[in-house]
């Protein structure tokens, strides 16, 4: 398992089904996404394969050349539709606190928009140091690098690569699409039913590197 850094610590989160539940306002949002184009979208499937970018899925329901210019559109419907329905995880907010009572930062590495990953953050009252937004795998492990994250936490088999990339510990929590021997298979070092275990993990883990 990679070390974590000394100091300072910084632990990385993904946002969507990690620290939040994101499912009703993505779907909500689709669903007018879908009304508005008159394009046939199944939103309930959308919200099955949270994880990689927006243009990806996008590409299943509209052609290449509207795919940009959807996309934008869809990040505006996102701010009416997205933000009251969804709320954290349990143990989002015990998460962050608990990085914080270690003397470490909060950094948010997620594949959403970052204005509206911020926007969420506000809504939820989950206070991070550092955001990055619309990044995926690989592109997170950079990110991860660039914050010194020697934790990233996530639900995706796409975070655990990132994390890989990055050298960070792969902290993989099963409350997105895969259950806990699919993350176990793709690399993570340790996998939790959910954020409400990460504490009591956090404190074990710093206490053997320390």
């Amino acid at each position: 398992m990679p070390a974590t850094p000394d100091a300072p610590l910084t632990v990385g989160f993904d946002l969507d089904m990690t620290l939040l539940d994101t499912r009703p306002g993505i779907r909500a949002t689709y669903l007018a996404l879908s009304a508005e184009t008159g394009t046939a979208i199944d939103a309930d499937l959308v919200v099955t394969r949270l994880g990689p970018p927006l243009l990806d899925e996008l590409r299943n329901w509209f052609p290449a050349e509207r795919v940009e210019a959807v996309a934008d559109r869809y990040r505006t419907l996102y701010r009416d539709h997205a933000f009251a329905p969804t709320v954290a995880l349990p143990g989002a907010h015990a998460a962050l606190d608990a990085v914080r009572a270690h003397g470490g930062r909060v950094a948010v590495i997620t594949g959403k928009y970052a204005p509206n990953a911020r926007l969420h953050l506000e809504h939820a009252g989950l206070r991070v140091d550092a955001l990055a937004g619309d990044l995926w795998a690989e592109t997170k492990g950079d990110a991860l690098r660039e914050h010194g994250a020697g934790v990233y936490v996530g639900d995706h088999l796409g975070d655990i690569r990132g994390a890989r990339h990055a050298g960070a510990v792969a902290v993989a929590v099963a409350t997105g699409p895969y259950g806990a021997e699919e993350l176990r298979a793709a690399g993570a070092d340790v996998v939790l039913p959910d954020l409400t275990a990460f504490p009591a993990w956090l404190a074990g883990h710093l206490g053997k590197a320390g």
